[in-house]
Parts: structure tokens; C-alpha cells; sequence
């Protein structure tokens, strides 16, 4: 088992961290990856190499998501098949609960679709404000987009099979938004999520995290935000196009397909375009017309779906416009799974299993990952 922990400036707290580890499980491998934390915290850095722990880094700051993803390589690179436990640097998880985190992980190690294990904080106590409002409203997008309930989608503590560690160098981001998008692509993949309780520590108020409440909230809700703009536009052209429709026809039926098929073509190109390019590879027409026939057969089901449920609805006295509001918010999480899972799901990079090498020379991630480029920061062991 390897312990994996990003480190942007830290302070004594990584120390103590690293020595309850090697005290607690002298079998535990220790790497530390220097997020461009700079000379000043080379004392910090020289200490825990002293402890035995293994320092790798890059000399800028590249973020906690790039930090992760050069752990994963260099695991992959030297520890070929060992599972990954990663924690933060800042002493707010508890190595017992660290322990049971690569225990869970253990426990599922070498079967078929081994779960992603989290450490998940139940916020009880004296929990900040700006850490309860950001992981609340990350929770709850999460659910809403997913249908599935995590408690703690920003937990830095998780555990990885060996199995996985491939398949997330291709997810993307750089930052703090690259954890909720692991999720977000086992929630596509069908990858279970084993989620243990954990205790709640936030020390100082929790002032030496790096996370900014806002900015980074935006950032980790991006995926979510932007499907559901596109959502929202293509509802609204679809409203717009059923009121015209059955003012000119008179039927609800040619209105309802009439706008279907106006706001589904332009709901593809959007979502194909925006929400899920990221993840897709660009190989020439056959997924295009692959990716627009399952749309096709997703818009057909849903259009009828929604047929039905107008009739029903308008049919008991409820007004068109209520009548579609109603049954558009009904369909819109089967919409998004469907589109995860189905319509884009043979071009994504896959947590499951990994991604193939096509998808890793095509991936939209940082250069310094996959190949060498003049402006990348290249992997680098810190000089003692």
C-alpha cells in the first residue's frame, strides 16, 4: 500500500503526519509530491525524506489534481500494481482513519470492479463556514446530477485500486474540481463508491487549506453548471418552439415533435461540443454517427415519455405550461445519466479499466504528463 500526499507549502503538520504513518504501519510506502512549493518549504520537504518518505514534485504550481495525477504515473512507473491510498498534507485526516481507508481497499484488492473507497466527513462539531457552505453545495449538485448520494464529494482522502490508477491520468483537471471529476466518471463508468465514516478535523479554522470557497467552488461544480446551462437553453427553445407550434397546427402532438426535434438537435451538438468533449476522442465520422444515433434513440424515448406525460397531466386540468415544467425536471437526471452512460460513454476514458492509448495521446490533461513539452513542468525528484 502506498500513502499518496500533495503538498503545496506545507507546514510541521506533514511531518507529524509522516511520522504517525511510519509509526503506526512501518510497511507503508510514503510519497510526497511538491506541488511548487518553492525553497522555503524545502526544510519541511528535507525532514520527511529523513522519515523515509519518497519526494517527487515539479517546480511550479500546477494544482492538487495535476499533483495527483503525477503521483499516479510515477506509481504506475515504479510500483506496478500497488494500491493508492492519498491524504492531505495538512493534518486533517487522522492516520487511523487513513489505516482503514487502505484497509477497505485491501479488503476489496484483486475482484472484479473493486470500489473507489472515500473517507467522508460527517461535518459535526465547529465545521467553518466557508467549508460547510462549499461542500454542501458540491453534495448537493453531485446528487442532483448523479442520483447518487456521496456525503463528502471533496474528501482528499480516498482509496484507489491498483486497477484504476491508468484510467484516472485521463480524467480531467488540474485543481481541486479533478476529485469531484473522478467521481463523476465512476458515477458514469458504474464504478462502485465505497464511502467510510471519518472524523471531522479542521485545525485554525481550517486557514491552511488552499481551497478558495468560491472560485473553487465554481471550478468543481464546471461539469454540472455547464450541462445544466445547456439544459436550460435547450429548454427554452424547446418551450418557445411547442407554443408556436401548437398556435400554428393546433395539435399538441406536432407541437410536441416539432419542438423535440428542434431543441434535441441543438441540445446534441451543444452537449457533444461543451459538456462531454473533454472526454471523448476525435476519430474520424464513426462516433459522430454513433454518438447521434444513440441521441436519436434517447431523444425518441424521451419525446415519448414526455408526449405521455403532457397527455396525462393536461389531460386532469393541469395547465400546458405547468404540464411541461413538470416533466421536463422529471426527465432531466434520466437525460444526463443516459448521455454519461450511453451516448458519449465508448470515447471516454474508462475509471474502471483505464484508458487505452489513444485516449492518453489525445487526452485534454497537462503536458508534462503524458509528453515532454517546452512550457510543462517535467516530473522531478526534489533534491535533498
Amino acid at each position: 500500500m502506498i500513502v499518496l500526499i500533495p503538498a503545496y507549502e506545507p507546514d510541521a503538520r506533514l511531518v507529524t503526519l509522516v511520522t504517525d504513518l511510519g509509526q503506526a504501519d512501518p510497511g507503508t510506502h510514503i510519497i510526497v509530491v511538491d506541488d511548487g512549493s518553492g525553497a522555503a518549504s524545502n526544510p519541511v520537504f528535507d525532514a520527511v525524506r529523513a522519515l523515509g518518505a519518497e519526494v517527487i514534485g515539479h517546480p511550479a504550481n500546477q494544482g492538487k489534481g495535476y499533483s495527483l495525477k503525477v503521483g499516479f504515473r510515477h506509481i504506475l512507473t515504479r510500483y506496478p500494481g500497488a494500491d493508492v491510498v492519498s491524504a492531505d498534507s495538512d493534518g486533517q485526516h487522522r492516520v487511523r482513519d487513513i489505516l482503514r481507508v487502505a484497509a477497505r481497499v485491501e479488503q476489496h484488492a484483486g475482484r472484479p470492479g473493486a470500489p473507489l473507497v472515500l473517507g467522508g466527513r460527517r461535518f459535526t462539531g465547529q465545521v467553518p463556514l466557508r467549508s460547510r457552505l462549499g461542500n454542501t453545495l458540491a453534495r448537493q449538485a453531485f446528487r442532483f446530477t448523479t442520483a447518487q448520494s456521496i456525503h463528502d464529494t471533496q474528501t482528499g482522502l480516498r482509496g484507489y485500486p491498483a486497477a484504476l490508477l491508468e484510467g484516472l491520468i485521463g480524467v480531467e483537471g488540474d485543481r481541486f474540481e479533478y476529485e469531484l471529476n473522478t467521481l463523476l466518471e465512476a458515477s458514469a463508468a458504474g464504478r462502485a463508491i465505497d464511502e467510510i465514516a471519518i472524523e471531522t478535523v479542521y485545525l485554525d479554522g481550517n486557514r491552511s487549506s488552499h481551497f478558495r470557497p468560491v472560485v473553487d467552488s465554481l471550478r468543481v461544480m464546471r461539469p454540472l453548471l455547464i450541462f445544466g446551462a445547456v439544459s436550460f437553453g435547450s429548454f427554452l427553445v424547446d418551450l418557445v418552439a411547442l407554443q408556436v407550434l401548437v398556435a400554428v397546427t393546433g395539435s399538441l402532438g406536432l407541437g410536441v415533435v416539432g419542438a423535440r426535434l428542434i431543441s434535441a438537435s441543438i441540445n446534441f451538438l451543444l452537449n457533444r461540443t461543451l459538456v462531454f468533449s473533454s472526454a471523448r476522442v476525435s476519430s474520424g465520422a464513426q462516433p459522430h454517427r454513433r454518438e447521434a444515433a444513440a441521441y436519436a434513440g434517447l431523444a425518441v424515448s424521451l419525446l415519448s415519455a414526455s408526449y405521455l406525460g403532457l397527455t396525462l397531466l393536461t389531460g386532469v386540468g393541469v395547465p400546458l405550461l405547468a404540464a411541461k415544467l413538470f416533466t421536463d425536471v422529471s426527465l432531466y437526471l434520466i437525460s444526463f445519466q443516459v448521455q454519461r452512460r450511453v451516448v458519449f460513454a465508448r470515447s471516454r476514458p474508462d475509471v474502471t479499466t483505464g484508458p487505452s492509448t489513444s485516449v492518453l495521446s489525445t487526452s485534454v490533461l497537462s503536458p508534462a504528463v503524458h509528453s515532454p513539452a517546452p512550457d510543462a513542468a517535467p516530473l522531478r525528484r526534489v533534491p535533498a
